[in-house]
Formats: C-alpha cells, sequence, structure tokens
C-alpha cells in the first residue's frame, strides 16, 4: 500500500511541476489584432489555433486571456439562426503590437447551410479586405513603434481586391500568380465529401478521376489543374520543410505532412524563405508545372525582419485546426501532444504551427528598435566642394564622379503611372547597373515601394559600391501648360504635398494612398542615406516661365531660410521659393539636409543662341546663379543640372561657333563647344543629368556628325554614349547620366504618333519610334533571330509544296516584327517581291513595276528583295500615310496624287518626316522640308549572339538561298498588332482611320532583271495570281518580352571603369 502512495504521490508531483512552472512564469502584455473573416459558424477554426498558443504562451489583451469568441474582429456567428455579423476592424492600431490576419476569404450563403459538401459557390456575405481596411493597417505598419505583421492563407486571394493584393504582396515580399492548391487521398468526388461542391458543379460533367492527387486552381484566370498519383505525383501529399535560413532560425530541422489548401508563392528574395513545400513529382508533373507557369518549388514560409517591423507569411492555413486541449496551463505540454499526435490531422499544427509561433514571438519581444533621426546634429551625406560633388564614406569625404542612368516607370504592358515594376526586377537591374561599373541612379518621380526596399537591399549587401540616388519631384505638366503660371493655386498645392511626401519617402516613413496615375503603397524602408541631392521639377515649357515671369513681375527677390534669390525673376524666385519648402520640411522633420538643384534644359538654358531657327527654343532662360543658399543649406551646397542631347535643339547643327569648336581629340564638335560654354556661364558645379542615344530603326533628328536621333544600333549607341560622355568630362563638368536605362514602349514621337493608337502603346514595341528605344536593357523577344540559321522556326507555312520542290515559305510574329523565311533554289538567279494584303477594301491589283502580272488581292504593300542590297518596302500610294498627312491634310509637300485614287497600281517609297522648314536667322535662308527613306531595308545579321551583330539589320540572304526577313509592325502601318488593327481608308475616314482585321494576306513572286515573273507563290495561271493566302496571329493584352543588355551596356561597362 505504501508503494502505492508513493507511486500516487509521484505522479501528483509529475503533474504539479509543469502546471505550477506554468503559473510562475511571467505573463507577457502583448496586444494581438486577430483578424478572422471566415467565421461560419460557432467553431471558430480559422483562428483557434492562435488563440490557444497565444494563451498557453502566457500573452495577454489588456491583461486578460484572449477569449476565442471575443477577442477578434471579422464575422461573428450565430449558431442558432444560421447567421453571422460583422465585427468592423479597428480604424486604429496604434495600441496592437502584432496584427494576425487569420482568413479573409469570408462568409457566403452556402457556408450557413447543414450541407455535407461545402465549396459551392454562393452569394457572398462579408468577405475580403478592403482598401480602407488595409490602409490602417499599414499606418500602423508604417510608424517607428515596434509592430509585427503574420498573415496566413487566404489573405489576399478572392475576394481581396487587385489593388490590396498587390500592396499585400508588396510588403510580405512574395510574389503570388493566382495558384492554391490541395492534395486529395481521392479524387473521385463520389467518394470524397471534401472535394468542393464548385469543382462538381463546373467540371463535373467531364470528371473522371480516381485515386489520390493534387487539385490546383487559379483563382484569377480560373483554371484548374489535376495532378493525378503516379502519373504526375510519385508519393502521396505535401511537406513542408524548412530551409537553411529557416534551420538557423527556428533552430529545427522539423519537416511535416500539410493537408489543407495552400498558396503557390515565391519569395521575392530567396533567403528570406524559411520554409518550403516539398512535393515529389514525376518527369510528366514537372512538365506538367512548366507548361503552365507553376513554379516546381514554391514557399511555405516568408519572412522579413524590418528596422520597426517584421512580416511573416504561411502559405497555408497552418493555425486552421477542429479542436484544441481545453486546458492549455501545463508547461510542456505542446512537446506533449508533438509525439502523442504524430501520426494524427492536428499534428502540422504542433510539430510546425506552435514552434514556429513560439520562435516568432520571441524575436519579436527581442527585437530592439532605434530612432535612425540624429535630432541634435544637422545630417548630410553629399555636398558640394568647389567644382567637386563630394560623398561621406566612412566618416571621410570623397569626390565622385558622376556615372549613371536615368530609370522611368516604364516596362512592357503597362502605362508608366500604373507602376507596374516589380522589386524583383528593381534588384535586378541595381546589379546590372552597378555591374556596368555606375554609382548614381537618378529617378523624376515616386516609384513604388519596391524600388526603395530593393534599393535598401541591394546597398546593404555591397557597402563598398553602393548606388546613390538624385531623386526628383514631378510637377503636374498638364497643370502649367494649361495656366502658364507656376504659382497657379492647384498645380502648386499638389506640387509642395508632393516634395513633402517624397522626403518622408526616402526616410521610410508614409503610406501613400493609392490615386490614378501615381505609385502607392507602404513606404518603411530609410533610403535617405543613399539619396545624394534633389533635383526639382521638369523641363520647364517656355511660354508657362515666359508667363509666369509676365503674371508676378512685381514679386520681388526672395528671402527663406536656406534659399535667397539676387536679381532673379519671379520664375526664378518661385523655383528658389520650392527648393526653401522641400528643404525646411525635411530639416525639422528628420534633421536631414542634402545637395538641391532643379531640372533645366538647353531650351530654357541661360545662353543666347541667335542661330537658333525655333523661337520657342530660345525664347527664355532659367538662371540657376541667382539663386544662393544660406544658413546651414551652404553645407551641402547647389548644384546646375541639365539635359543635353547633341541633335536638340537645332541649333547644334548650325550655330557657327559651336560646329567650329575644336575638342580634346582635335575634332570639330558642336556638342563640346556648348558644354564648354555651359560651364563658362556657371557659378557652381553643372551635371549633365541627361544625355543620350536612341538604338532604333526609326529616325526623328538629324546631327552633322551623325550622332543622330534615331536610326542608329546598339553599337553605334555606345560608342556615341561614350563620346559624349567623353566630352562632358573633358569640358569640366560633374559628370553625365545616361538617358535611359530600359526602352520604354509607352512612348511616343513627334513623327509616328500619329500612325499608331495612343492607348495601345506599351503592350508591343515599336522599331519605328525611336524615344522607345533609348535604353540600354532590350525587352524585345527577337523570337526569330534573321541570322539564316532557320533551326528555331515554328511559325506557319504559308504554301504546299510539290515533294520535289524545296520552296520554303513561312510566317511568324512576336511583338515587334512580322517575320517572314522565304527559301527557294529560285532565290539563285531571281529577286523576290513579297506581297501584303493588310486591309480591307483597297490596295492595288497590279504593280506597274511588275510586267504581265495581276492579283486578286488588293496589294497594299511590296517587299522588294535585291541581292545587291538596293532592297525596300514600297506602299500603295492611295495607302500611303505620309502623303495624306503632309500633301493632302497639311499641305506641306506636294502630294504625290493631285487627286486621291484607288488601286492606281502605282507604289512609292516610305518616308518620315524629319524637319518641316526652318529659317535660320544667322544665315537668312529657309531650309528644305526634310525626309527619310524608312522603307529602305539593310541586309546582314540580326542575332545578337553573332561577332557581325547589327541591330538595325532587317533582312538576311544566305548563299544557299534562304532569306529571313523582320518587317517592323508601324512600317506596313499596323496601329495595333496585339489587336491586330491597322490603319483603316485615310481619304474616307481621316487620319483617326483604323480598322481591326481577321487575316493579312501574304505571297511571293519571282522576278527577273527585266521584272518578268518566273514563279510566284500561289501560282499563277495565265497573268493572273490567285488569292493570297491567310495569315493570322492571337490577339494579346499582355506582351510577352525578355531582357537583354545591349551591345551599348559594355561599352559603357569598359568606359565607366576608366572614371
Amino acid at each position: 500500500m505504501k508503494r502505492i502512495y508513493i507511486g500516487v504521490m509521484v505522479v501528483l508531483v509529475l503533474m504539479i511541476i509543469p502546471i505550477t512552472w506554468w503559473y510562475l512564469e511571467d505573463e507577457k502584455q502583448l496586444n494581438v489584432a486577430i483578424i478572422d473573416k471566415t467565421v461560419p459558424n460557432e467553431s471558430y477554426r480559422e483562428h483557434l489555433g492562435v488563440n490557444w498558443f497565444l494563451n498557453h504562451y502566457k500573452y495577454r489583451l489588456n491583461n486578460e486571456p484572449y477569449d476565442v469568441e471575443r477577442d477578434y474582429y471579422g464575422t461573428v456567428p450565430n449558431d442558432e439562426t444560421k447567421s453571422v455579423v460583422e465585427k468592423n476592424l479597428p480604424n486604429d492600431y496604434s495600441d496592437y503590437d502584432v496584427i494576425y490576419l487569420a482568413d479573409t476569404y469570408g462568409v457566403y450563403k452556402d457556408d450557413l447551410q447543414q450541407t455535407k459538401r461545402l465549396g459551392e459557390r454562393s452569394e457572398k456575405i462579408v468577405g475580403g479586405l478592403e482598401q480602407k481596411e488595409w490602409q490602417s493597417i499599414v499606418e500602423r505598419l508604417a510608424s517607428k513603434k515596434k509592430s509585427m505583421l503574420i498573415a496566413e492563407y487566404n489573405t489576399f486571394a478572392s475576394p481581396t481586391s487587385g489593388e490590396v493584393r498587390k500592396e499585400l504582396q508588396d510588403y510580405l515580399g512574395i510574389t503570388w500568380s493566382g495558384w492554391i492548391g490541395r492534395y486529395f487521398d481521392e479524387l473521385d468526388y463520389h467518394k470524397n465529401l471534401e472535394i468542393p461542391q464548385w469543382v462538381i458543379d463546373e467540371h463535373g460533367d467531364n470528371w473522371s478521376y480516381k485515386g489520390g492527387g493534387f487539385l490546383l486552381f487559379n483563382e484569377i484566370t480560373e483554371e484548374l489543374l489535376v495532378l493525378e498519383m503516379n502519373k504526375h505525383v510519385k508519393s502521396e501529399g505535401i511537406q513542408v520543410q524548412f530551409t537553411e535560413n529557416g534551420k538557423k532560425f527556428f533552430h529545427s530541422s522539423a519537416r511535416a505532412q500539410y493537408d489543407y489548401w495552400f498558396d503557390i508563392i515565391t519569395p521575392k528574395y530567396a533567403e528570406d524563405a524559411l520554409a518550403n513545400y516539398k512535393w515529389d513529382l514525376t518527369k510528366k508533373g514537372t512538365e506538367l508545372l512548366k507548361a503552365n507557369g507553376i513554379p516546381e518549388q514554391f514557399a511555405a514560409i516568408v519572412g522579413q525582419d524590418k528596422s520597426y517591423t517584421s512580416s511573416y507569411y504561411f502559405a497555408g492555413d497552418f493555425n486552421d485546426i477542429a479542436r484544441v486541449p481545453n486546458i492549455y496551463k501545463i508547461k510542456g505540454l505542446p512537446t506533449i501532444y508533438k509525439y502523442a499526435e504524430k501520426y494524427a490531422d492536428s499534428s502540422f499544427y504542433w510539430s510546425i504551427y506552435i514552434p514556429v509561433m513560439h520562435k516568432i514571438f520571441d524575436s519579436f519581444e527581442h527585437k530592439e528598435v532605434q530612432d535612425t533621426v540624429n535630432h541634435e546634429k544637422l545630417n548630410y551625406n553629399a555636398r558640394i566642394q568647389g567644382q567637386s560633388f563630394e560623398v561621406l564614406r566612412d566618416g571621410k569625404w570623397e569626390p565622385i564622379v558622376f556615372k549613371g542612368v536615368n530609370i522611368g516607370m516604364g516596362k512592357p504592358g503597362a502605362f508608366p503611372g500604373e507602376a507596374a515594376i516589380t522589386e524583383e526586377e528593381y534588384y535586378r537591374w541595381f546589379k546590372q547597373i552597378a555591374d556596368m561599373n555606375a554609382n548614381t541612379i537618378r529617378v523624376y518621380t515616386l516609384h513604388p515601394p519596391g524600388f526603395y526596399r530593393a534599393l535598401a537591399k541591394y546597398n546593404e549587401e555591397h557597402p563598398k559600391k553602393p548606388l546613390y540616388v538624385l531623386h526628383g519631384v514631378w510637377i503636374n505638366e498638364e497643370g502649367l501648360a494649361g495656366s502658364l503660371d507656376a504659382y497657379d493655386k492647384d498645380t502648386l498645392e499638389d506640387f509642395q504635398l508632393e516634395m513633402k511626401q517624397m522626403v518622408d519617402v526616402i526616410h521610410g516613413n508614409i503610406y501613400v494612398e493609392p490615386r490614378p496615375g501615381h505609385a502607392s503603397g507602404l513606404y518603411d524602408v530609410d533610403v535617405s542615406k543613399y539619396v545624394i541631392g534633389w533635383v526639382l521639377g521638369i523641363e520647364w515649357y517656355p511660354h508657362m516661365v515666359v508667363g509666369t515671369n509676365e503674371k508676378h513681375a512685381n514679386i520681388g527677390q526672395y528671402n527663406g531660410t536656406f534659399f535667397e534669390t539676387k536679381g532673379a525673376s519671379p520664375f526664378e524666385h518661385w523655383l528658389a521659393e520650392q527648393m526653401d519648402v522641400v528643404s525646411v520640411y525635411e530639416k525639422e522633420k528628420y534633421n536631414w539636409l542634402r545637395p538641391m538643384s532643379f531640372t533645366n534644359w538647353v531650351t530654357t538654358d541661360i545662353l543666347e543662341h541667335p542661330s537658333e531657327p525655333s523661337e520657342d527654343e530660345d525664347l527664355v532662360g532659367v538662371n540657376p546663379n541667382v539663386i544662393h543658399t544660406k544658413g546651414e543649406m551652404t553645407a551641402p551646397g547647389q548644384f546646375a543640372s541639365y539635359h543635353v542631347y547633341p541633335y536638340y535643339p537645332d541649333f547644334f547643327n548650325f550655330d557657327k561657333d559651336y560646329l567650329n569648336y575644336v575638342d580634346f581629340r582635335g575634332n570639330k564638335n558642336s556638342y563640346a563647344g556648348y558644354l564648354k560654354e555651359l560651364h563658362e556661364a556657371h557659378t557652381m558645379p553643372v551635371l549633365i543629368a541627361e544625355f543620350g542615344i536612341p538604338a532604333s530603326r526609326g529616325k526623328t533628328h538629324d546631327n552633322v556628325y551623325g550622332w543622330n536621333q534615331g536610326q542608329m544600333s546598339e553599337q553605334a549607341q555606345g560608342e556615341t554614349l561614350q563620346h559624349l560622355f567623353e566630352d562632358i568630362m573633358h569640358e569640366g563638368l560633374m559628370g553625365g547620366l545616361v538617358f535611359t536605362w530600359q526602352d520604354e514602349w509607352f512612348k511616343r514621337t513627334w513623327n509616328t504618333m500619329d500612325y499608331d493608337d495612343p492607348n495601345r502603346r506599351p503592350f508591343w514595341s515599336n522599331a519605328q519610334t525611336n524615344e522607345q528605344q533609348f535604353g540600354l536593357l532590350s525587352f524585345d523577344r527577337l523570337k526569330v533571330k534573321v541570322d539564316g540559321e532557320t533551326t528555331e522556326w515554328t511559325g506557319k507555312q504559308l504554301y504546299d509544296t510539290a515533294p520535289n520542290n524545296p520552296t520554303d515559305f513561312a510566317v511568324d510574329y512576336d511583338e515587334r516584327y512580322l517575320y517572314i523565311k522565304l527559301k527557294s533554289e529560285e532565290l539563285a538567279n531571281t529577286s523576290p517581291r513579297i506581297l501584303l494584303d493588310v486591309v480591307p477594301g483597297q490596295g492595288n491589283m497590279s504593280a506597274t513595276s511588275i510586267k504581265n502580272m495581276t492579283f486578286s488581292n488588293g496589294v497594299d504593300f511590296i517587299v522588294e528583295l535585291n541581292k545587291n542590297g538596293q532592297s525596300r518596302v514600297v506602299i500603295d500610294e492611295y495607302y500611303d500615310f505620309y502623303d495624306y498627312l503632309y500633301g493632302h491634310r497639311l499641305n506641306l509637300v506636294a502630294p504625290r496624287m493631285a487627286n486621291a485614287l484607288k488601286n492606281s497600281g502605282k507604289f512609292a517609297p516610305i518616308y518620315y518626316v524629319l524637319n518641316k522648314q526652318l529659317f535660320l536667322p544667322e544665315q537668312n535662308r529657309t531650309t528644305d522640308f526634310s525626309i527619310y527613306e524608312t522603307g529602305k531595308l539593310l541586309q546582314g545579321n540580326a542575332n545578337p549572339e553573332a561577332k557581325d551583330y547589327d541591330s538595325l539589320v532587317d533582312y538576311t540572304w544566305t548563299d544557299d538561298n534562304v532569306i529571313e526577313l523582320r518587317i517592323p509592325w508601324l512600317l506596313i502601318q499596323a496601329k495595333d498588332p496585339s489587336q491586330r488593327e491597322f490603319i483603316g481608308n485615310l481619304y474616307k475616314d481621316g487620319d483617326k482611320a483604323a480598322v481591326k482585321v481577321d487575316n493579312i494576306y501574304i505571297g511571293a513572286l519571282f522576278v527577273d532583271k527585266e521584272n518578268n515573273v518566273v514563279q510566284s507563290m500561289p501560282a499563277a495561271s495565265n497573268g493572273v495570281l490567285p488569292p493570297l493566302s491567310a495569315y493570322t496571329w492571337e490577339t494579346w493584352q499582355i506582351p510577352k518580352y525578355e531582357e537583354r543588355l545591349k551591345q551599348s551596356y559594355y561599352i559603357l561597362q569598359k568606359l565607366f571603369k576608366a572614371y
């Protein structure tokens, strides 16, 4: 009996010790806002797990244990009435330390019914994270008070809006393309009630799946994929296992099977993945995922630690559990359950979720944050010293030469105001820019949060070679042009708000609310130590400057806190005032100042240009010299910033003094002559904040030295940029920033802007518009390389030929070109004429240049290919937009056709305008109307990997009778190839004429030296060419593109290394 008593006593002691131990531990006051909108009944299972965790580890809300029924926000159920009511999310989270987004999917009418099978599509009662709700959350996360956000599936999927989804993903550092998934041990829905009702409703008639497998569903596109056991998957289920970083952080190598729905996400940075999902796929399974753009490996837990906040995303219903122990006041209870429930459905909760949460919360408790603002001492990290610019590195001032790039907001498929560039793209670009030996990036306006996060990450990883930023502040161009007054109330208020907002942005201290045409989101990363100067404003419209000066003639001089003027015009007064506004704001709020400048350009420089033919280009100047720093601003100082290109304005081609200036090479150089005079005219150092050359087929301006705006190869682009940068340095300026880093498909050029659809420009690449191709980074796929090697061809064969006839005629396309492949023995002795019928109801039924042949189609274009290199595209005179616009409508040239005539049989060269007539005041003469033939074709090798690559090449003609040709879409007057839209009947519908086609029609003639047709495709009969074969392509809303560094990048890489 005594032994029994002793045994009982031992058992009681063993039970009492962990309970006592639990009670002896201190309670921890930690206010956690639990958000759960998916509570259809009183099981509370979507936040039951986190509630138990918090109570077990003695976290307290207002000194009380967490109540699963009370202490959360979202939907509150009533099982008796089978209804829910909404408990609104807080408008202010300032009293909360942690925000836990358990589930925002919501409650739907079907959820309230007692059905055996859930998942029927039904009306939403409550659901989705609203924009205002998210804004309230980020206001807390943006504060300088320690905070943590934990989110799990389903936080940002349907029905949360795309705008909120994007901001959430950006903040959490993840990318999601819409795919979710779940493993089912039985796919036959007759046997498995877990298969959702919507699967049966939408796919039940064709559902033949049995056995185990995965359902993958894209919530954006509504695609459904099934991975079947043995066919696509080797073993059952999917596991969560820690990455190497996860093992270090969690001090665990545990892994466990996960059995519920999961997101297929990837971290923006691989090192942020703390755990991944692992499944066992067959080769067919891997191929199926690849074909649908689904990553084979994806993250289960992603974590990020920032200055004041931490964030974690669980890509699954990790805290979802059907039941938890009724008791939690026992030390070590999770460990007991970890082993006791090892083979139960709740195993994942005990073996992964609880340890993960314990470590996350413990790290948060011990996280220390510091105020990064030094309120005792003025902060500045850059300064002007004489004619040099210096940065502070490791406590020492070092002079730098500016060598860098401008970065805009454009990328394929989006207008800049959509702020579509991702953090991953920015980070990759920063690495490439730094590898080019550049040290500075200039931006014109607010970029999305990913820009600043990627910048901070790159610079933290490369402290010895950081990228500095000159940050701009944009002003409303339309407002200035409309009012012709910089003091216009609305425009000025918006500009000053923008300046102050930009200060908060670079200090990582603001949430910018969404508004059309602007970047927005949570800016929580402090990059102020990398921002070495402000460059305010835009290229000033000269009539606005004049208007401001006239309307405020009596305003006097400006005398502010940090800036004053002496002998300034009203507009220069205005500039000094704005420079003061941004400096005072940053000094008062952050105790920071930084070097100051404003945007200027040749049009409003302070020099006189008597040779300039356009009055507007030398109408008024804006003088930085009349603005002076004062007080504490004298330490960082100010500098002048100019945009200077060698081909614009026109005086670069006509000013005798500049044209006769001899540069350091001993060559005449008007660009260097201008730079010398510009430098001498300033009392402060000068930065060339923009200079550039487009690597484009289309051209807009000529330069006397061949430094043209367009019709320049990538090689010529790089060589000319090198020449210009050397001029900048030898004339004593602070350096230069290339315009621009990436090609910008949304751009327009004055001599092609009437040809295309302005609302669709970002969706295709226009080889004829040079403004789109100033970048060092190309996005063009170049689907066919046009080098004579035809192995990559996957296009459509237009004509079937006899087995003994080796003739090959194929067509393909991408976002930039229409490609044609022609292979025939006839090419040995004849010249091909490729016929294009692109629009219905017009075109020529014959061609005066081709003997004894009529067409069944109305032909709009003929591509004349000749071995002697004199090749070109010619156009039906009736369809020629150049002749219509400048000859008939504007009367600037003599029209080819006095009267518009269809089916004239006449084809004409394709011209673009370079300049209208110019009166040269110094020479007292008028220049001719200037054009160039853009339809001329260049023969060569267009493969970027080839040693003899030339980006301007249009076609190649090999010795074994193969021709590959690429035709720019705009050259055949496609307004928008992504929608198969072409210019229509101009003389009927005017210059906006447009028509969408189902097909275009293509054929070929082979002619001898006398232009007699030797052979044709299709085969002609009695001098009549039958109907041409139709060719069509899939329209697109999302363009495909591939990043490629141009030849010019590598030339600048070598150049910048020398400075």
